[in-house]
């Protein structure tokens, strides 16, 4: 059970092979996970710094249960309250931390490219947990594997990514991922929130919702990203709930029943209204249960390990 890569990156660095090692090792975490003692003793001599730039709740809460389920050690950084705020440099401030002998960072950055900065500095394990608007590597591998868990497969599916594209870390992780097994993209909203060209990546670009949500067997709805949009790119956001949010009435209407995702936070009532969030199509919440079995998953193969604990 490896990988055949050092870090975890990005979905785009990956094999195939290393998201289906990834799903098998989850499989066996997420069983772990049912047990009346959720923990096992694989990593205890192994020492993980989750390095946040950027505020974090649910990636950095579910990075932190998975490392104690492993019975790792865990040291959290916050920029906000380090010496990062007084300049000191990314690669400073990470040396600092491995001095103390550290072999594994997760690390999120507001600058696309932040983590493959520092895996070209440094010997540790580097874990993206999000860097700008570029990727978000394991929010891509936990939306594909609940999608497995409930579908069976991703080869033939089709899935909408729906909202924000433009600003969407989550997107482009989920396009890679769901692509390199065998599922077809169709990416909706507003015209201003797609980007240009992504129709280069093999997707397909749908700008009327209610026909994405048709042609598909799951919608994965994205947050509107108002702190990463510079200028207003669309008039109001009773208007994009108006033509762009997914509600009830617009799921009664299919011929079908599809599953509802999204990635958190939810803005209810803009992209999502709560009888969807929280209704019978919704597997949000095994979403949430995925993301640590996931995460188990990553960190436990990265760390070099060669069997799985019982």
């Amino acid at each position: 059970m490896s990988l055949s890569v050092k870090h975890l990156l990005g979905i785009k660095e990956l094999q195939t092979q290393d998201i289906e090692t990834i799903f098998q090792t989850a499989d066996n975490f997420k069983q772990v996970l049912q047990r009346p003692i959720k923990k096992v003793p694989a990593l205890r001599d192994t020492t993980v710094a989750n390095i946040f730039f950027e505020n974090s709740t649910r990636t950095r809460t579910s990075f932190e249960l998975a490392e104690k389920r492993l019975g790792a050690d865990t040291v959290n950084f916050a920029a906000s309250s380090s010496s990062v705020s007084k300049g000191e440099t990314l690669i400073d401030t990470v040396n600092n931390i491995l001095s103390m002998k550290v072999d594994m960072v997760v690390m999120r950055h507001s600058a696309s490219g932040a983590p493959w900065f520092l895996a070209q500095h440094i010997d540790a394990s580097i874990i993206n947990a999000g860097d700008g608007t570029n990727e978000h590597p394991t929010q891509g591998l936990l939306d594909a594997f609940s999608i497995r868990e409930k579908l069976g497969s991703l080869k033939g599916k089709k899935v909408a990514i729906i909202g924000d594209i433009m600003h969407s870390r989550v997107a482009m992780s989920n396009i890679y991922c769901l692509q390199k097994l065998g599922a077809e993209v169709v990416v909706s909203g507003p015209p201003t929130l797609i980007p240009k060209h992504i129709d280069a990546m093999g997707v397909q670009v749908e700008y009327n919702v209610k026909k994405a949500l048709q042609n598909c067997d799951a919608a994965n709805v994205l947050r509107i990203q108002l702190e990463r949009q510079h200028k207003p790119l669309f008039s109001t956001l009773r208007e994009y709930a108006l033509y762009y949010g997914i509600n009830k009435s617009m799921l009664d209407a299919l011929d079908k029943e599809i599953l509802i995702m999204h990635p958190g936070p939810i803005n209810r009532g803009v992209e999502i209204n709560s009888d969807v969030a929280d209704g019978k199509h919704s597997i949000i919440l095994d979403q949430v249960e995925n993301g640590v079995a996931i995460r188990m998953a990553v960190v436990y193969l990265l760390s070099g390990k060669r069997e799985l604990p019982e």
